[in-house]
């Protein structure tokens, strides 16, 4: 026939035959026969072969002879010349384990990953030269010794379809001329395939002269290539290369590409995943957590932990712990109220695992997340977006119910139970028939649901989680689900018992079992003094009042200028700058007269709790009034509120706590019901007294509706001062207010500037009333937030009102509500540190998001930094003793 002695008959009865002929000439002709009909060119279509394959194979190739390159003869078969490749040619493909008696039998090897075994295969090697050269024999050769199988492609064109049908794991280009192709383009064009991703791709560059400086290989990475070979034609160089290329690269990236197989389990797997950095970035979910959370992949990764909102329904340390946890190298496991993106709060059970990488440190954390409940529950959780996802899943569910009922009786579901016909023990049906018509009832109250949730969700759970979820019940029936329980006293008795003091309006027990009641300690209001008419402010008084806009206003200054009663003379700055009397359209002789008899029922002795405390929350109040963001967001009628709630919120305060109160028996805790007694007793008391003469009732010339909207707003801010609500206040504003604007800010899409998004606040009444309450919750307790000398003073107060309580709780024989504050062992610094870190730091971050405070934030830094150098001194006092020596 003609050929040259390379013949391959295929499958197809097509024959193939090269020359073997070297020639410098880029251009061969090969020639393909088929029965009697010989055809020129390589790609042929015909019925007998409906697809010829686009690799030339070789049954045998003599390897070279050891004194140098091969040599091929000219050959010539029927007077046709064979000359070298023609561009049509695409590639040539060389099957080393037959190619000779000498070559390196293909092998398969064993690699670990991890826990997981893996079978590496015969590695395949595609050689893109323009034309066959030494180098290129080089490294078949090469492929040769080592077992790879080799093909070789001399068009980019034939290179895309050789690797796209074989997805080799090493490919050497020709970078040497640009003459026939341009390298980095074809590694370009291959890179862009998806298949690329886990090939190594080498690129053979000319070698360099000794006196000629070598290239930078900065641009071979950029076109996608990862290493670089100086030309060098010796087998074993290349076969040096291409080995070390196997163990190294190679290696590796085979077992990266493994991990498509976890990542493929982990897509297909029921639990929710989430894996994140150990900056606790989000780095990976999987489709189950995309349902859960309502989420889609983009609108995770890449985002923080904090970044998301947060379910208001966890205790308020429980973050801090799992942090704790987990940092140290140590998995956990518990329950968790996520919120998906649609605000609903779903329970979770939720195991956090850190994983050791780079350097031996903790790279990631990878988090399990497991929803238990029934079918019906998940569609009115997940509602539209996992519908589809359940309505095939019923049979497998009930299958799973039925076997949950023997492992753990108490927690059956009793929709699974009256389904399951007669295969359910009748005695557990007669058990249950009661729970199931209570079940039944439509409780619409949202912890009824949740209580329903989990009840169901203990159904397939294993006794571990039953027994937890157990656990998690009886916290929902408690009615303190805000408060942060603290470990015990021993860990920490400042803080335990300044929580407790002032976080716990329940009723302490005598060894007795019976409550102690003293005599009213509510002093009587029947001699009030007559309000006075000021004419003029003194001239003293009113060179001080010039700088009470300004955050570091020294308010014991006026206190003393004064004589004890700064309310007054403030109150009618303040109420002045704000159009208090234009708004209630009342006098001013009528405001001062209010103010006087405010002033009047707040009490001196109280070292703390008196009627400068008073002016001091109400100077806090107007300067938070006064910034930006919270004008904008309230209107006149909330700044009017806010300021008349912060003169009255300590009315009438007897200096002493409502657990105090609540022990004694006093008539304020009997009449209020140990509920919020001082709270509402000074709201009471305010709004009797205004009411009580009209030279004085601020109110009596607002319309009915008017009032009953401010007084609902000012109650409602006075309360709020109350400190057992204390962190529901505070998660209410932050996944409210501070979150969603958050989410605003750094929204790509955002358009508009910061009066639009208090005008989106105004819209909504609940997020005004949140703001207020976080408001004079702040300005309340800003003493930490103060200049230090006032601070320190403040502390002092406070200190010596705690220690007058704790004094007369001995006397009495009642129950030490905080024992700490025992005025000759008591480390004021201590008390401080304590009070700062658990209530102040947070609520002032959140407030501080809001209203923007770096003045108040550098002076509560500073402050904390006093207190704690004090305390690492074992200094118990409110100053170093140098200091007060000074």
């Amino acid at each position: 026939m003609g050929c040259a002695p390379s013949i391959h008959v295929s499958h197809s009865g097509v024959i193939y035959c090269r020359d073997s002929e070297e020639s410098n000439s880029p251009h061969q002709t090969t020639t393909i026969s088929q029965g009697t009909t010989t055809l020129h060119g390589l790609f042929v279509k015909t019925d007998a072969a409906d697809s010829i394959p686009s690799v030339l194979a070789y049954q045998s190739r003599q390897p070279p002879p050891s004194s140098g390159p091969r040599r091929k003869e000219r050959r010539e078969s029927g007077g046709a010349s064979a000359r070298s490749r023609t561009p049509h040619c695409c590639s040539v493909e060389a099957e080393t384990q037959t190619s000779s008696s000498s070559a390196k039998q293909s092998s398969t090897a064993e690699v670990q990953v991890g826990p997981m075994r893996l079978t590496q295969y015969p590695i395949q090697v595609l050689l893109i030269f323009a034309k066959e050269d030494n180098q290129s024999n080089g490294f078949w050769w090469a492929c040769d010794r080592a077992g790879y199988r080799c093909n070789v492609a001399w068009t980019l064109e034939s290179a895309l379809e050789c690797f796209l049908d074989k997805h080799q794991e090493i490919i050497v280009i020709d970078h040497r001329n640009s003459k026939y192709f341009d390298a980095e383009d074809i590694c370009r064009s291959i890179r862009a395939t998806e298949l690329s991703e886990h090939t190594v791709i080498l690129a053979v560059v000319p070698r360099t002269s000794a006196d000629q400086e070598e290239t930078s290989v900065l641009p071979l990475l950029d076109a996608g290539f990862d290493r670089q070979f100086m030309e060098n034609s010796s087998i074993t160089a290349c076969y040096n290369e291409l080995v070390q290329i196997e163990h190294g690269e190679v290696r590796s990236q085979f077992k990266l590409r493994a991990c498509n197989a976890v990542f493929t389990a982990l897509d297909h797997c029921q639990e929710a995943v989430e894996i994140t950095s150990e900056d606790h970035v989000i780095q990976y979910v999987n489709p189950a957590f995309e349902r859960m959370m309502g989420y889609c992949k983009g609108e995770l990764i890449g985002k923080e932990l904090t970044e998301l909102p947060k379910s208001d329904k966890n205790s308020a340390d429980l973050l801090d712990n799992i942090n704790t946890f987990i940092k140290k190298g140590k998995e956990w496991q518990g329950v968790y109220y996520a919120r998906r993106k649609s605000g609903d709060s779903i329970q979770q059970h939720v195991r956090i695992t850190p994983v050791v990488g780079q350097g031996g440190k903790i790279r990631h954390f990878v988090s399990l997340k497991r929803l238990h409940c029934t079918n019906e529950n998940n569609k009115q959780l997940y509602k539209s977006h996992r519908e589809d996802k359940y309505t095939g899943d019923n049979s497998q569910s009930e299958s799973s119910s039925y076997k949950g009922k023997n492992r753990r009786k108490d927690s059956v579901d009793i929709k699974s139970i009256t389904s399951q016909s007669s295969d359910a023990p009748s005695l557990q049906t007669r058990r249950y028939s009661s729970m199931a018509r209570i079940h039944s009832m439509t409780i619409e109250a949202p912890i009824t649901k949740v209580i329903n949730i989990i009840n169901a969700a203990q159904e397939n759970s294993p006794i571990t989680v039953a027994e937890a979820l157990d656990r998690v019940l009886e916290i929902l029936r408690t009615t303190e689900l805000y408060s942060p329980q603290l470990g015990t006293k021993d860990e920490d008795p400042h803080t335990s018992d300044l929580v407790g003091g002032l976080m716990n309006d329940g009723l302490r027990r005598l060894s007795g079992n019976e409550y102690v009641f003293s005599k009213n300690m509510n002093p009587s209001h029947s001699h009030l003094p007559v309000p006075n008419t000021i004419s003029d402010v003194p001239p003293c008084i009113a060179q001080l009042l010039e700088n009470e806009e300004s955050w570091d206003f020294n308010i014991f200054e006026l206190e003393a200028v004064t004589n004890k009663r700064p309310l007054v003379y403030l109150g009618l700055k303040v109420f002045a700058r704000f159009g208090v009397s234009e708004f209630l359209n009342c006098s001013e002789a009528t405001l001062r007269a209010w103010l006087q008899v405010i002033e009047a029922n707040y009490h001196s002795f109280n070292s703390y709790h008196n009627s400068t405390h008073a002016a001091d929350v109400l100077h806090a109040t107007a300067f938070f009034l006064g910034k930006e963001r919270v004008k904008g967001s309230l209107d006149h009628l909330d700044e009017v509120a806010a300021l008349i709630a912060a003169t009255i919120h300590d009315v009438d305060h007897p200096g002493r706590t409502n657990s105090f109160l609540c022990n004694a028996g006093s008539e304020l805790a009997v009449l209020y019901n140990d509920t919020a007694v001082l709270e509402s007793h000074h709201t009471a008391l305010a709004f009797q007294l205004t009411t009580k003469d009209s030279k004085y009732n601020i109110f009596k010339n607002i319309d009915r509706n008017r009032y009953r909207t401010l007084r609902q707003a000012i109650i409602d801010m006075v309360l709020a001062t109350e400190m057992t609500k204390h962190f529901e206040h505070v998660n209410k504003f932050v996944n409210s207010i501070n979150k969603p604007m958050a989410s605003e800010e750094t929204s790509p899409h955002r358009e508009g500037s910061n009066s639009e998004c208090t005008a989106n606040i105004k819209n909504f009444p609940d997020n005004q009333t949140l703001i207020k309450r976080m408001m004079i919750k702040c300005a309340d307790v800003a003493n930490p937030c103060r200049p230090l000398e006032l601070c320190i003073e403040w502390a002092g107060r406070i200190s010596e009102e705690y220690f007058a309580q704790t004094d007369e709780e001995k006397r009495q024989g009642l129950p030490v509500v905080m024992p700490v504050f025992d005025r000759n062992t008591c480390s004021i610094p201590k008390s401080q540190i304590s009070f700062i870190d658990y209530f102040i730091t947070d609520m002032f971050d959140a407030w501080d998001a809001f209203a923007h405070l770096p003045v108040l934030m550098q002076h509560l830094a500073n402050n904390y930094k006093h207190w704690k150098t004090l305390d690492d001194l074992k200094c118990k006092s409110l100053r170093l003793p140098s200091e007060n020596n000074n």
